[in-house]
């Protein structure tokens, strides 16, 4: 078994403060909160551009050399207009609750996302209950019970999802098809949704016509036509999937993260200590806006993204060796992907699926 890695000092910080996120948020500046409509709307617009540019780029070449490139591009203009939609869906963007609707709404449309669907999902249950067992539906892990009571298809799909290769597969299946597509919400939630549905459905469908008359126009073929879809649509969501989906990944899945029994958990420890704050390359917070800075996000969603790292610099302070800080690696991910497949809640820790089969092993020896 993975010994769960330990925290410096201040691990325990959470019993100061009887679980609440109070102490924190009092310590974060009040500047933190500052958010004009000017720079919300600057960086929506900035990304759009970025956006509208990048499929002029895909439409105008169909060299393989040329499109690779522009397709990796393509993935992180779309994560770009989500990272905008997801502050606007916090109220963090505009203090109007208006201009985040219209722009939160308008930013997910290439990312095919339902903002009201998003915000159920995200902002009341995943940011609700970070890491908290049979509460927190985001990466959710399986117990090694759990993983043994699957069909041999599912424990293969279990398999390609929590690899490293695996995470937009995931977050195509498991985040976008079963919580924000294919899914029943609450009574009082369902006007909201069906009506983001059917602008998301529009745009799908307007979108579509648009690229397949294009492509019919520019290549003479119905085959013309589907891959010019393809190239501007499909292919650029399906990237998003893989890009959010490993973002995702790496807030709340590592060794260092504990998940916690429900009775057990803290909003203190689920936000504190249920993910981190890991520090990306300029190039790539151009497109994720700060959103690896994750902790000060958990702590408060009111905090605009241009403003997370301020107010960590200011939870770093007070709170000293309860943050997991470090540079954002590749290899981190790779590493906590081999090493994070499925969770013993008795002993929080994280297990192999060959460490977990040995523990089911054992159990059902020591009960024979």
């Amino acid at each position: 078994m993975h010994t769960q890695a330990k925290r410096q000092p201040g691990w325990q910080d959470s019993e100061k403060t009887s679980g609440t996120l109070l102490p924190v948020i009092e310590i974060i500046p009040e500047s933190c909160y500052d958010n004009p409509v000017w720079k919300g709307l600057g960086y929506f617009a900035r990304d759009l551009l970025v956006y509208g540019l990048i499929l002029f780029g895909l439409a105008s070449t169909d060299h393989i050399l040329l499109l690779i490139p522009l397709w990796v591009l393509s993935g992180f203009a779309v994560s770009a207009l989500f990272i905008v939609g997801h502050d606007a869906a916090h109220a963090a963007l505009f203090k109007s609750k208006r201009i985040n609707g219209v722009i939160g709404r308008l930013a997910m449309l290439p990312s095919l996302h339902i903002f009201e669907a998003w915000v159920l999902g995200h902002n009341r249950i995943h940011h609700a209950h970070t890491v908290r067992q049979g509460m927190d539906f985001v990466w959710h892990p399986l117990t090694p019970t759990e993983f043994e009571a699957l069909s041999p298809a599912a424990k293969r799909m279990h398999k390609i999802e929590w690899s490293s290769a695996g995470t937009g597969i995931y977050y195509l299946r498991e985040i976008w098809w079963r919580k924000m597509v294919f899914f029943t919400p609450p009574k009082k939630w369902v006007r909201r949704i069906q009506r983001d549905s059917w602008i998301v459905r529009g745009f799908a469908l307007v979108a579509t016509a648009t690229l397949f008359t294009l492509g019919w126009s520019q290549y003479g073929s119905l085959l013309g036509a589907f891959w010019l879809w393809c190239k501007l649509l499909v292919i650029p969501f399906v990237l998003f999937c893989y890009v959010i989906g490993w973002v995702v990944h790496v807030h709340h899945i590592s060794e260092t993260i504990q998940w916690r029994k429900r009775k057990e958990w803290t909003k203190y420890q689920g936000q504190m200590e249920g993910t981190t704050i890991l520090h990306a390359p300029a190039w790539l917070n151009f497109f994720v806006h700060w959103i690896f800075v994750h902790v000060p996000h958990h702590v408060d969603m009111r905090i605009p993204m241009y403003k997370l790292k301020e107010a960590s610099e200011s939870i770093i302070e007070h709170f000293p060796g309860v943050i997991e800080e470090r540079p954002l690696r590749l290899r981190d991910f790779v590493k906590n992907a081999k090493a994070c497949k499925l969770y013993d809640f008795e002993a929080g820790e994280w297990l192999t699926y060959k460490e977990a089969a040995e523990m089911v092993s054992q159990k059902t020896a020591t009960a024979a």
